[in-house]
């Protein structure tokens, strides 16, 4: 079954382009457009897709607070930023409210179909340098320390490795076989011997990692 993509840009020219890429992506399936973060939240409703391609600068309301909303009443939709803008604020709250992943618009096509893919998975995907961008943003103690993957427990690493999935703490205790209780005490010493401050940079650092732990395999 082709994963359910719809687009939301306000540019037409843009959306028709985005619509004539991804039609030869067999595993692809473009089932409706939006120009405007409202239409989009109302698509999202009709529609049920798979997966958002989210532009963030749109008339009224933008795609963050877009994303915001569509996250909270359709959890289930993942959502794909793709922007000309690679400043570090709108990415961050675009993760922060849940976005599954962000790319520039000059992402070649092929790679963001696969990028596509990926975040139907469940899987988190940055543009090239994006990560580095918003690892900077992290306290100096934890990027100075080479080993900070290794600090870290098998079970911790397993943990950050689903956070970085995007899968919550019933999601996560379910996946091992733990209670909720326990995947809340794991992410508190997680974030402590990383120095992080909450989960969306636990996801980050899982992503910008040298050894990119939370990569699908």
């Amino acid at each position: 079954m082709a994963i359910r993509v719809l687009i939301v840009d306000d540019q037409n020219l843009i959306r028709r382009a985005l619509r004539l890429l991804l039609a030869d992506e067999r595993s692809l399936e473009v089932v409706g457009e939006a120009d405007t973060g409202e239409a989009a939240i109302a698509q999202v409703e009709a529609l049920r897709p798979d997966v958002v391609l989210m532009d963030i600068l749109m008339p009224g309301m933008d795609g963050v607070e877009a994303t915001r909303e569509i996250g909270q009443r359709f959890p289930e939709t993942r959502i794909l930023v793709l922007s000309i803008d690679d400043d570090d604020e709108y990415i961050a709250q675009a993760l922060k409210y849940g976005a599954a992943g962000y790319l520039l618009k000059n992402t070649p096509p092929e790679e963001l179909a696969l990028a596509i893919q990926t975040v139907y998975k469940g899987y988190t995907q940055l543009g090239p340098g994006l990560g580095r961008k918003l690892v900077d943003q992290i306290p100096a103690p934890t990027l100075n320390a080479g080993d900070a993957w290794d600090r870290l427990t098998p079970r911790e690493q397993e943990i950050v490795r689903l956070i970085a999935r995007g899968a919550n703490n019933r999601e996560i205790a379910e996946a091992l076989y733990i209670s909720e209780k326990t995947v809340k005490n794991h992410i508190t010493n997680i974030l402590s011997r990383l120095n992080l401050r909450d989960r969306l940079h636990v996801a980050i650092f899982a992503n910008a990692s040298s050894t990119h732990p939370a990569r699908p395999v």
